[in-house]
Order: structure tokens, then C-alpha cells, then sequence
């Protein structure tokens, strides 16, 4: 597939209007042709005003035709896959077959979608029917389901190039409840954001729909995300990084004059509890593993575990060795952008200025962009002290916490603010102690892992990537699995309508067979 660097602002094909850019390889330093155009406020209204004009006919488009775009996009991602990972590398330092499994993976998720779409229980449909002879009032006939809020603006996140970005999770569950799309590419991989908008936008044409399903922008600074958030036509955000922006396009969409709901995924240490018992046993295999998964893509993932809390113990000293060991064998590796690089180095020299020791050390850096594994350790009352070691290290360093005993480890989990995930590793005997930290647990995050690792994350119906604030910016919601989908609805309720104008959702013979609510009984009638 051809890139030339244009952006996709529904069928058509627009060049450069202000400035342009090439990507850069983080491992050679060196740029890649070709240019990439930028665009500016007119090129976000127009794909704002396609949008628009897209919305009422793909929000009322047939469930099976809308199930078949997100399978063509499957379908595309498949067939460009090889291609789509070797640039993705090239733009990010990331492993091509690490690249191939999240394409894969992508491709995956849209078909699950797809699957969603078709049963239609996304709907939410609810009947509530007539009842004319009630007294002292008739009841009128009541039905509900839930539509499309409009159209969306997606930010695409830079550490997960293909899952996260053009084609991830926030696009196809936002397609998939009939939301046109804006996605605004990720300046650090242009190539690969290109790539997969075409395949979106092919499938979109094949499917017979709306030019203004789907369109890709791009920009050289803040103004086209600030514009997208504005524009009066967008009538909702996705953002996946730094808390700082995230917060900061939150509050813009808060002081527009119609506020509109931002779902933002910011910030997270993913803490992993090591109960005694569970220590005592095999203290070495969860250090190994704790580091193992922290070291993942140079740590550059929102579900890295950065954090282990143990209690100083039989078994300590044995999970500290091995954590040691996986850090010290470590090579560096090349981060996925040079703003990513720095902050990795100036978060490591904050933690060290924060008391924190530094006990392991990876391979030094050998290109310009690496990123070097580092391994610290703090006791558990400098911890509940310095608010600012339980803040993330986005990178490939994570902080073992010696704590003095359970009524500590207790406090210290209350000091964490929102987090995506949080884990505990338990034996039969810490069931007592388990039942006692879950609770503060619950309250702090929204999937809790029982004896393995934050990171990975299956993407399933029952899938939870989301959590309290500062983790995401509406703890009501997730960003991954199926019910994501839920971002982009809102109900709506047809009162005494006549059969021939409802919705095909709530039409008295159920067309298309779905589950309802009808009188407070689930069933297809």
C-alpha cells in the first residue's frame, strides 16, 4: 500500500496546509520518507461536517451492515498485516512479531465487535407495553433503547501503535454503536496510522456507507485537538496518555457551551500485593514474573506493574534476588519517542530524589532513545511519606516496597489513588488477609488480579480496562472489552408509537430476534 501522506478527511485525499512532518526511527535517529502533511481548524471542520452528515444513516444503518464494516476492517488489517508491522518497527523500535501479534489482535477485537453489533444487545431494549385498562390512570405503551451519542473524536495513543491507535478499541467500539469517527494519528507513528486509516476508509466504501463514517487528521501541535474537541458538530473524546493531557482536553470540553463526556485513560502503577503466605512459598517465581512483565515494551505500557509491596519476611530476600537478576540481564532498549526517552530520565532521577535506592541496573544505553532498566527499593513508612514514589515511571523501572506488616501493607493501599488494575498474590492461608485488602481495593481500581500479572489483558466480554480517577477520567466506563461500547450510547424513550415508526429494535415482532426486557422478563418476544 502506497503512503503518501495525505490526510483522509472522508473520500478525499488532502494535502498539507499547515506544514508537514516525517516520522522518525527512535533507533537510528534518523527520519523516514515520506512527508506527512499537517492540517489545520478547516480540515477538522470538514471532517466534522462529514461526520455529521453521516450520522443519521450509519446511526440507522441495519445491525448486519454495520457488523460487516468492522469484519471488512478485520479483513483489510489481515491482508496488510506484514507490511503494517515492518513501518510500525520502523516508527517505534517495537519487535515486528510483537507488531504482527497486535495487529492480530486488533483484528480480533473487530470481529468481536462485529459479533456484539449482531446480537444487539448493546440496545439495551426495554418494553414496558400498554395498559389501557389500568386505574386509576392507563399506562401508555413505553419502549427504550440506546443510540449513538454522534460523532467522535479519537486521539491515538503512541505506546500500542496499531491496538491502540487507528484501528484499536476506541474506533471500532465507537463504529460499532454507530458513531462516525475522527481520528487524530499520533505524530510518532504516521506511517502506520496512514496505513490502517486507508484500510478503514476502503472499508467504508465497500460497505456502501457514508464518506463521513470515517476520517484521519493530523497536526503539529495542540490547536487540531483543541479544535476537535470544540467543534460544536463532536459530540464526544477518547484520549489514551499523560494525565496532564488528558486532564487538560477534559476541562476544555467541560467550558465548551454544550459540555461533552471525554474518556480519557491517563495514568496507572498497577501495585502488586504479595501476601505472606504466598511469599513464604514461592517468593522467587512472583519476583521473576512481577519483572518479567514490568520489562515488557521497555515498560512502556499502562498495565505495566511498576509497583511490589511484600512483607519483609521468609521469602523477601529470595523474590528481591530475583527481581534483581531479571533487571541486571536486561539490554537497553529503544523507547518508542525521544519525549518519551526524556521523561523515562527525569522520572527515574525523581524517584531517586525522593529517597528511593537503586538496586538493580540493566545494560546502559547504547542508542540515543534507549531506555535503561532500573530496579529500586524503598521501606514501607518512606513510602506512606513521599506521596510521589506511588506515581508512574513510564518506562522500563519499577519500586519493590519492604513493608513492616500487614496493618501497613493495609495503609499504604489506601495512599494509592485510582489505578487501572491491581494484583494480589494469595495462598489458601491469606484468604483472611485477601478478604480484608479487597475491599480498599475496589474502591481503587477496576480489575483485580488474583496470582498473575496486570499486563496482558484479554479483551472479552467481561474485560475491564478503566478505573477510578486518576486512572481514567469516568471510572463509570472502559476503554477495552465489550461493553466499551456503552462510551458511546445514550437511551432514548418512545412513548405510545405506533409499530411502522419504531426503531427495529423495539418493533412488536422483534425482527431481528434480540434480547428484551419486556414487563421486567428477559426474552426475545
Amino acid at each position: 500500500m502506497t503512503l503518501n501522506g495525505n490526510l483522509l478527511i472522508g473520500a478525499q485525499e488532502v494535502g498539507a496546509t499547515a506544514g508537514s512532518m516525517k516520522a522518525l526511527n527512535p533507533a537510528t535517529n534518523l527520519e523516514i520518507e515520506p512527508s506527512f502533511a499537517f492540517g489545520d481548524i478547516a480540515e477538522v471542520d470538514r471532517a466534522a461536517r462529514l461526520a455529521d452528515d453521516a450520522f443519521d444513516s450509519y446511526n440507522n444503518t441495519s445491525l448486519e451492515v454495520r457488523a460487516a464494516l468492522l469484519e471488512r476492517i478485520a479483513d483489510g488489517l489481515d491482508a496488510i498485516t506484514p507490511e503494517l508491522a515492518q513501518r510500525a518497527s520502523l516508527e517505534t523500535g517495537l519487535p515486528v512479531a510483537q507488531l504482527e501479534g497486535e495487529a492480530a489482535k486488533t483484528a480480533t477485537q473487530l470481529r468481536q465487535f462485529a459479533t456484539v453489533v449482531r446480537q444487539g444487545r448493546f440496545r439495551q431494549a426495554t418494553i414496558d407495553p400498554a395498559q389501557p385498562a389500568r386505574q386509576p390512570r392507563p399506562r401508555m405503551d413505553h419502549r427504550m433503547q440506546k443510540i449513538a451519542l454522534g460523532p467522535i473524536a479519537i486521539f491515538g495513543a503512541s505506546n500500542f501503535p496499531i491496538s491502540y491507535s487507528v484501528a484499536g478499541g476506541d474506533t471500532a467500539s465507537a463504529l460499532a454503536a454507530g458513531c462516525p469517527v475522527i481520528l487524530k494519528a499520533h505524530n510518532g507513528h504516521p506511517g502506520t496510522s496512514e496505513l490502517m486509516g486507508r484500510v478503514i476508509r476502503q472499508a467504508v466504501k465497500d460497505s456502501g456507507l457514508h464518506e463521513g463514517v470515517f476520517s484521519l487528521v493530523r497536526g503539529g501541535g495542540n490547536a487540531i485537538g483543541e479544535a476537535l474537541v470544540d467543534h460544536p458538530l463532536i459530540k464526544g473524546v477518547t484520549f489514551t496518555g499523560s494525565e496532564g493531557g488528558g486532564m487538560a482536553l477534559f476541562r476544555r470540553a467541560q467550558l465548551r457551551p454544550d459540555p461533552i463526556p471525554v474518556f480519557t485513560e491517563m495514568t496507572s502503577v498497577n501495585p502488586t500485593f504479595v501476601l505472606p503466605a504466598a511469599l513464604f512459598a514461592r517468593g522467587r517465581e512472583i519476583g521473576d514474573g512481577f519483572t518479567e512483565r514490568m520489562l515488557v515494551t521497555a515498560g512502556q505500557a499502562c498495565l505495566k506493574p511498576a509497583i511490589l509491596l511484600a512483607i519483609d519476611g521468609i521469602g523477601y530476600s529470595e523474590l528481591k534476588q530475583a527481581m534483581i537478576a531479571r533487571v541486571e540481564a536486561m539490554q537497553s532498549r529503544t523507547m518508542l519517542t525521544p519525549g518519551i526517552s526524556t521523561a523515562y530520565r527525569k522520572n527515574v532521577d525523581r524517584q531517586l530524589g525522593a529517597g528511593a535506592e537503586r538496586i538493580a541496573a540493566g545494560g546502559k544505553p547504547l542508542g540515543p532513545w534507549d531506555g535503561q532498566s532500573f530496579l529500586f527499593e524503598i521501606d514501607g513508612s518512606r513510602m506512606l511519606d513521599e506521596p510521589s514514589l506511588s506515581e508512574e515511571v513510564f518506562g522500563p523501572a519499577a519500586l519493590l516496597v519492604r513493608v513492616k506488616d500487614v496493618e501497613q501493607m493495609i495503609a499504604i493501599a489506601r495512599q494509592f489513588r485510582g489505578q487501572l488494575s491491581a494484583t494480589m498474590q494469595i495462598d489458601r492461608a491469606d484468604h483472611a488477609l485477601a478478604a480484608r485488602l479487597l475491599p480498599v481495593l475496589e474502591r481503587r481500581t477496576g480489575r483485580i488480579v488474583i496470582n498473575a500479572f496486570a499486563h496482558p489483558q484479554e479483551v472479552s466480554y467481561a474485560s475491564i480496562h478503566g478505573g477510578p480517577f486518576p486512572a481514567t477520567s469516568d471510572g463509570r466506563f472502559t476503554s477495552v472489552g465489550m461493553s466499551s461500547i456503552e462510551r458511546f450510547l445514550r437511551p432514548v424513550c418512545y412513548q405510545g408509537f405506533p409499530d411502522e415508526l419504531l426503531p427495529e429494535a423495539l418493533k412488536h415482532d422483534n425482527p431481528r430476534g434480540i434480547w428484551r426486557l419486556t414487563d421486567g422478563e428477559l426474552s426475545k418476544a
